[in-house]
């Protein structure tokens, strides 16, 4: 099995939801980040999400785009992002890692060094959020070589016919925008995203993962009763942004956000 498979299988043996916190590769610093992935796992991360940092992060709310402004001032490029993903394999085999960015950067590399990079470097899964599965035949083919999971998001107003085509392409994980408009929204109704959750798994065994306005224990309890993975981002970015200049303060103030969340994914029923 992959990573992401033998992940799921374990939760799912315990009723366990995943946690899967989102940092921006190089945010503040490219030094920041490996150490921060090592401390989300012992805080209880199940899965790992990297941004690759991009110039025009059009799916991305202001805490994040000043995140990707902040790493690409300190020049980092999916190549950092990538030996980043190496050392930290160096110390975690088992952790899956997942990069989520824009298409730009991997057509300048190359969809094939990219796959094979990616591969090698110990990435897991890659997001694309401007790459929609009808126009990405032939970097799912390069992913398919090298076993990097294609993982593709669903939002509230994707119809039902899509749902299924992105269904049948997907791998890894379904990955549910649970709400319209960019991440770090204020206010989520669960009501709605409980019953697409639904429609979504009634075309994919694969686990169901929601993430955007996903923001302390509430909400990630709410997540965790419909769906099989939480993803967390604007909420811990901007913990990053606030201690920037304090390399140990950012490992804190993650870490202790994290703790909080992981006690109401344990045992949480779909």
């Amino acid at each position: 099995m992959t990573r992401l498979q033998t992940c799921f299988t374990a939760l799912s043996a315990t009723g366990d939801k995943a946690l899967i916190p989102y940092i921006t590769a190089g945010d503040p610093h490219k030094e920041t980040t490996v150490p921060l992935m090592h401390a989300m796992v012992a805080a209880g991360a199940s899965i790992i999400e990297l941004g690759v940092p991009f110039s025009d992060p059009m799916a991305d709310g202001p805490v994040i785009q000043r995140a990707a402004e902040r790493a690409l001032a300190h020049g980092t490029s999916l190549h950092d992002v990538l030996a980043m993903v190496a050392e930290f394999r160096r110390q975690d085999a088992n952790t899956p890692v997942l990069l989520m960015g824009y298409l730009n950067p991997i057509e300048v590399m190359g969809y094939a060094a990219f796959a094979k990079a990616a591969a090698r470097a110990g990435v897991d899964g890659v997001i694309t959020v401007d790459l929609p599965p009808e126009e990405a035949g032939d970097l799912l083919k390069e992913f398919a070589v090298h076993q990097v999971a294609p993982i593709f998001l669903i939002a509230p107003t994707t119809p039902v016919q899509r749902i299924q085509t992105i269904c049948a392409q997907a791998n890894g994980f379904v990955y549910y925008v649970s709400m319209k408009g960019v991440t770090g929204a204020a206010h989520l109704d669960f009501t709605p995203v409980a019953e697409k959750v639904r429609t979504i798994r009634q075309f994919t065994d694969l686990p169901v993962g929601i993430g955007f306005g996903i923001k302390d224990a509430a909400t990630a309890a709410k997540a965790a009763a419909c769906a099989d993975a939480v993803v967390v981002g604007s909420a811990i970015v901007q913990r990053v942004e606030e201690h920037r200049d304090d390399a140990a303060g950012i490992l804190t103030a993650v870490s202790d956000f994290l703790r909080t969340l992981t006690p109401v994914l344990k045992n949480s029923s779909n």
